[in-house]
């Protein structure tokens, strides 16, 4: 039997989703070249649930979706979704390949080995592999060198029973530096000059993920990969009006008065000062409390500054607060694997009164429902 515990799930708010996407599709629509839009739903879709996510936004007009698994693709056609879904990720591994021509997804190619593992099994069950050719402009992961042009067409043209609906490359860092994105999209609209002059097909050209699609409307192109964007939660300042959906909602289990000096959380980071009101909730790091986005993705200034918060945090910890039926509650001590205590002195707050987290949706864990609301 499915248990249905009423102490946490993640909310996601239907007209805030409903809301972003009409401003994307604003800005798309002012395009002369209409993008297209592509629906990035990775990561259960970007924590709200994957298959209820992508019903959404079939039910809001979006029809094409991209997804970084095997799994992810087979999930949404099981769940009887038929609109174009792209496998972002290349692959030569055989049996993935075969599962997902089986089921009419499309491939990305990026490299002379994948190509021939799709030709083979695209034989094999006689058919042409659908497919959009990825191309590696400076991020090291997926796709065939922007400067080995020539060892891309050999490969390119011995392909017999691949569909080259499409070819994209992905940005490094479009959130913040501009002057390598600028050089990476040359370098793609140099490959793809390349191409056409050897008579290749290239399909529709996509090279903006979200901060891209926002800071350089002259790469939209032919199509658009929008993610992080749908939920209002980007990695830069931007004054589209995009909002925030989602957050953690969970329920006060337990209320106590803890002594003077008394020690809270693992590692005794926090001592009160005082006799202290507490309110504990059932939900911690593993529920996505308190989890971001790696640092990786920031520049180097906003490195050190993480450097110089780190070391300031050692002699004063930063301080991180739940909001308790509207009251701002801060958080002692360190967050457990499923709890946390918040400070509640002074405050009317009672056992099962509601209390919300603002979290990074994608890092909530897949276990909790989801409600729409």
């Amino acid at each position: 039997e499915k248990v249905k515990a009423k102490m946490k799930e993640l909310v996601v708010e239907k007209e805030n989703l409903k809301h972003n996407l009409k401003i994307i599709n604003e800005i798309i629509s002012k395009d002369k070249k209409k993008a297209k839009l592509i629906a990035v739903v990775k990561g259960n879709g970007y924590g709200l649930d994957l298959v209820k996510y992508t019903q959404f936004l079939i039910d809001n007009g979006v029809d094409f979706f991209a997804v970084a698994t095997v799994e992810e693709a087979v999930a949404l056609r099981n769940a009887g979704i038929t609109q174009n879904i792209l496998m972002m990720s290349s692959t030569a591994v055989k049996e993935d390949i075969e599962i997902l021509i089986k089921n009419n997804i499309i491939l990305t190619v990026g490299s002379k080995e994948a190509g021939e593992a799709v030709e083979e099994i695209a034989q094999k069950l006689q058919t042409k592999a659908r497919a959009h050719l990825k191309i590696d402009t400076g991020f090291g992961r997926y796709g065939f060198i922007y400067s080995n042009k020539e060892e891309m067409v050999q490969a390119i043209k011995a392909w017999k029973n691949i569909k080259i609906e499409g070819t994209f490359t992905h940005f490094s860092n479009a959130y913040y530096d501009d002057k390598y994105t600028q050089i990476q999209f040359q370098r793609f609209m140099d490959c793809i000059e390349v191409l056409k002059m050897n008579n290749i097909e290239t399909g529709i050209l996509h090279v903006c993920n979200t901060s891209a699609f926002i800071k350089f409307p002259q790469m939209h192109l032919n199509a658009v990969r929008i993610g992080s964007a749908f939920t209002g939660r980007i990695s830069f300042k931007n004054n589209m009006g995009l909002r925030k959906i989602g957050y953690l909602k969970s329920n006060v289990s337990e209320i106590k008065e803890l002594p003077e000096k008394f020690n809270i959380g693992y590692s005794n980071t926090y001592t009160t000062k005082k006799k202290t009101k507490v309110a504990i909730i059932p939900c911690g790091y593993m529920d996505g409390v308190n989890i971001e986005t790696g640092r990786d993705m920031f520049r180097k200034v906003d490195k050190l500054r993480y450097i110089v918060r780190d070391i300031k945090d050692a002699f004063k910890k930063q301080q991180l607060y739940v909001n308790i039926n509207g009251q701002k509650c801060p958080i002692l001590g360190r967050i457990g694997t499923y709890h946390v205590t918040a400070d509640i002195t002074g405050k009317n707050i009672n056992i099962n009164d509601e209390a919300i987290f603002n979290v990074s949706l994608k890092h909530v864990d897949s276990g909790l429902r989801r409600e729409w609301k």
